[in-house]
């Protein structure tokens, strides 16, 4: 009796050595970044290798506050019992550890056929009492064991049949007080039980990983704000100069073509000396708004400084540049056509000056230049214009 307390207190001593020294390991491993995706990569990995904590799948799922949802940001792990297979079997064949596991983070991304992380990104759970066991788990703020039939009667069937899952896990991911997210993870292949002593590892292990997310989130948000012009929420001057640097770069490789609008609002001095610094504020936002919303994903709009903004346009020739410089002033005329201005020196238009990349300048220095003249060019010849860069023009310095 007395020898079989032993070495069952040895092996309790073993497992909890294990554990301790595994939670190091993986939380060394969410000090080495602190770029979200990563983060959430090293902790989906740490939970699903064979050297970490072994389960066959774990997915994640953060709050978002503004819509007051739950969403699903990353799924690691196989989607189908064949799947599951040649996976087990490539790891088997390969030997690799939790650290070539953490490793691996681009080849993950680059991955097209990850079927469970793809369906993980289309969940979206309001965060209702009702809306099931994931939104239960962020409002309640506790682990929930779906290991019974009894406990499926909570779990939402649609959820349940898209992640392909019978019983599961979930705990809550926690920053200090806040619930930031959930994980859930199962063993839904090999069909081994989650014990008590595992949840607990894992309730555990989530308290770490809240933290790595939490610190993460106010990186990223201290990066943004770094990069963000206050009063518009638009890129920042050098912010712009650095997307510049890239897309030059860029282009040079794929030997495409940049195209870069300068804009600068027509008569806002004027504006805002009569009409006030608020009023000036207001319209310098509403115009950034339609910067954002009319340019393309992949196009950059940035506060160039002052009353002036720019546009660097990706893959752009200059003719198409021109065609959307020219719906972007008509679209901001209207904007502020209907503003009772005391007179035409106060009404607020934009004067566009377009250079491309490489036809008008070859360095970046110089396509600001150039773009700048033609802007200089359209406040010349009566505001409210766009011109595209021409070698004869004169650069003037002068804007009213």
């Amino acid at each position: 009796m007395e020898k079989h307390s032993e070495e069952t207190l040895k092996q309790e001593l073993e497992r909890l050595e294990w554990e301790f020294s595994m939670l190091f390991e993986i939380s060394n491993a969410m000090r080495t970044t602190l770029k979200l995706d990563q983060i959430l990569y090293i902790i989906l990995t740490a939970l699903t290798s064979h050297e970490g904590l072994g389960f066959n799948r774990a997915m994640l799922f953060l709050v978002n506050d503004k819509e007051d949802v739950l969403e699903g940001i990353m799924g690691i792990g196989p989607h189908t019992a064949e799947e599951a297979g040649k996976i087990w079997h490539a790891i088997s064949e390969s030997k690799m550890t939790l650290d070539d596991f953490i490793s691996s983070y681009d080849v993950f991304k680059r991955d097209p056929d990850s079927k469970l992380n793809q369906i993980v990104k289309g969940i979206k759970i309001p965060l209702r009492e009702d809306m099931g066991i994931l939104a239960l788990t962020i409002l309640e703020g506790m682990p929930f064991e779906i290991t019974t039939h009894e406990a499926k009667k909570i779990v939402d069937p649609e959820i349940q049949k898209s992640l392909n899952t019978e019983f599961f896990v979930t705990v809550p991911l926690k920053a200090k007080d806040k619930i930031v997210g959930a994980i859930l993870v199962d063993n839904v292949f090999n069909k081994k039980s989650i014990t008590k002593s595992g949840i607990k590892m894992l309730t555990m292990f989530a308290s770490h990983a809240g933290l790595a997310i939490e610190n993460s989130r106010l990186y990223e948000e201290t990066v943004y704000l770094s990069n963000t012009d206050w009063l518009t929420k638009l890129w920042n001057y050098g912010k712009f100069h650095q997307h510049l640097s890239y897309e030059i770069e860029k282009s040079k490789i794929s030997e495409t073509q940049i195209s870069l609008i300068m804009i600068d609002v027509d008569n806002f001095k004027n504006y805002n000396d009569t009409l006030g610094h608020m009023k000036g504020d207001e319209a310098l936002k509403r115009l950034a708004l339609v910067l954002k919303n009319k340019s393309r994903k992949c196009d950059i709009a940035a506060r160039y400084g002052g009353e002036e903004f720019g546009i660097i346009m990706p893959s752009t020739s200059r003719e198409s540049a021109m065609l959307f410089s020219e719906r972007l002033r008509v679209e901001i005329e209207n904007v502020f056509s209907s503003e009772p201005e005391p007179d035409a020196a106060h009404k607020l238009t934009v004067s566009c000056g377009i250079a491309t990349f490489p036809e008008d300048a070859l360095s970046k220095s110089d396509l600001i230049s150039n773009a700048d003249t033609a802007l200089y060019e359209a406040k010349r010849a009566g505001k409210n214009k766009t011109c595209l860069y021409s070698s004869s023009m004169k650069n003037k310095s002068t804007r009213d």
